[in-house]
C-alpha cells in the first residue's frame, strides 16, 4: 500500500508505456555526408527526419533543420527588401510614368510589382513543400534575381 506522502509523487497510470515520450535515436554522420556540399546535407537532413502520422491518418511534413530555417528566414528578409525596393522605385517613377500611361494603370502595375516578391515566396513555399530543400533554395534564388527592383537600382537612393 502506498502511503499518503508517496501518493503525491506518483500518478495513476505512470507505468503506461504509451505515455512514454518517443525519442528518435541520434545518428552519426556517414563518411559520404562528411564531404557533402551544403545543399546535399540539407537534402539528407530533410530525408532523414521521417514524417509523423497524426491520429486521423494524415502525414505531417518532417521538421526542418536549423540551417534550413535560417536560410528561409534570410530569403524572407531578402524578399521583404525587394518589395520595399519596388515601392520606393515605383513611387519615384510616378511623375514620369504619368506622361506615358494612365495614372490608374501605373498604380495597378505598381501594386502588382510590390506584391510580386511576397507572391513568389509564398508560391515557392507551397509548391516545393514535398520537394528536396535544394530545389526550394534554387527557386528562391531565381525569384530574387528575376524580381530585382530595376527602377530603384537605376535611380539610386538619392532624393
Amino acid at each position: 500500500m502506498v502511503s499518503r506522502d508517496d501518493d503525491a509523487l506518483s500518478w495513476d497510470g505512470d507505468d503506461d508505456p504509451t505515455l512514454a515520450p518517443q525519442v528518435a535515436p541520434r545518428r552519426s554522420a556517414s563518411a559520404a555526408e562528411v564531404g557533402a556540399t551544403p545543399a546535399k546535407r540539407l537534402d539528407a537532413e530533410t530525408k532523414a527526419a521521417p514524417a509523423s502520422v497524426s491520429d486521423d491518418g494524415d502525414a505531417e511534413p518532417a521538421a526542418m533543420s536549423n540551417v534550413a530555417l535560417v536560410t528561409l528566414g534570410v530569403f524572407g528578409g531578402i524578399y521583404l527588401l525587394l518589395a520595399v525596393g519596388w515601392f520606393i522605385g515605383g513611387s519615384r517613377l510616378q511623375f514620369v510614368a504619368q506622361l506615358f500611361i494612365n495614372p490608374a494603370a501605373h498604380t495597378a502595375a505598381w501594386i502588382l510589382a510590390i506584391a510580386a516578391p511576397a507572391v513568389w515566396f509564398a508560391t515557392t513555399m507551397v509548391l516545393t513543400r514535398s520537394r528536396p530543400m535544394w530545389l526550394r533554395i534554387v527557386a528562391l534564388v531565381v525569384g530574387a534575381v528575376v524580381l530585382l527592383p530595376w527602377p530603384f537600382l537605376m535611380t539610386g537612393v538619392g532624393a
